[in-house]
């Protein structure tokens, strides 16, 4: 058997004090241990809602219970007996509506609200329901456990276990990424500016060169790609190579020229 709570009820209480009970189990789920780091114990006197952020291994029922294996709260299951099948689908009805807070999962906060179909059982109590009568005929481990939100009778594994759940969200989440890193690229690509010399396009350091304040100021001519601008340089390079030639006086250079001659017959007279 997993790890369940079971309130048998023979219709000796009304269905709303079973929705009492319910909230009771949730809010017990939800107590820290007396012993609990004073810094958690402050953060949820200030802000109830804090202990849904508090891990279930630091809360009081964990110290009971040994771990579920699954999300959610300890499971509660109620037992209806020497009752009518109409008074417990009634009953059950109450439950549904009247304990939602308790039982039923949320939507998980996530980026990709539209892709996440998964529902988050971790502060919920999961709630099975069956009757003594299916019990003494079929066996506990028997399809006669309904779980609260589903339709149809399943084996109390199947009915604990939460398909929906986290291992669904992760699978959602990771596609839902993936989606949106490859929407990215496709509307960076089409971003991506064009060389209006060539046609290339720009490569991402070209890009980035042409875009950051510290490097735009040497980018050159933006609109050409990388190696448009090396040709530029080159250019500017050789002709500023020509412009200092021109600028050269004849005279000097003639001096350089016979300093030049000196040194080469000195070094013939030493050799």
């Amino acid at each position: 058997m997993p790890v369940i709570l079971v309130e048998v009820d023979r219709r000796s209480e009304d269905a709303h004090d079973l929705v009492t009970k319910l909230r009771r189990y949730w809010e017990w789920g939800r107590l820290l241990p007396r012993d609990a780091d004073k810094r958690t114990v402050d953060l949820v006197r200030s802000r109830p809602d804090a202990i849904e952020h508090v891990d279930h291994e630091q809360r009081l029922w964990r110290r009971v219970y040994p771990p579920t294996g699954r999300e959610g709260l300890v499971p509660l299951a109620f037992v209806f007996a020497d009752t009518t099948e109409a008074k417990v689908a009634n009953t059950v009805a109450v439950l549904e509506e009247a304990g939602r807070r308790y039982w039923a999962p949320c939507r998980y906060d996530s980026l990709y609200e539209k892709a996440i179909t998964a529902l988050d059982h971790r502060q919920a109590v999961p709630v099975v329901v069956t009757t003594l009568e299916q019990l003494t005929e079929h066996g506990a481990d028997a399809a006669v456990w309904r779980r609260l939100g589903r339709t149809g009778e399943q084996t109390l594994t199947d009915a604990l276990d939460n398909p929906d759940g986290h291992t669904l969200y992760r699978a959602q989440e990771a596609r839902a990424d993936a989606e949106d890193k490859r929407r990215r690229a496709v509307e960076r690509e089409a971003q991506r500016p064009g060389c209006t010399r060539c046609g290339r396009r720009f490569s991402d350091e070209r890009w980035e060169e042409i875009t950051v304040h510290r490097t735009a100021v040497r980018a050159g001519d933006r609109s050409v790609c990388g190696l448009c601008r090396t040709v530029d340089v080159a250019r500017e390079e050789a002709a500023e190579a020509v412009r200092l030639a021109a600028a050269t006086p004849p005279e000097l250079e003639q001096e350089h020229g016979q300093e030049s001659g000196k040194l080469r017959g000195l070094f013939r007279r030493r050799g």
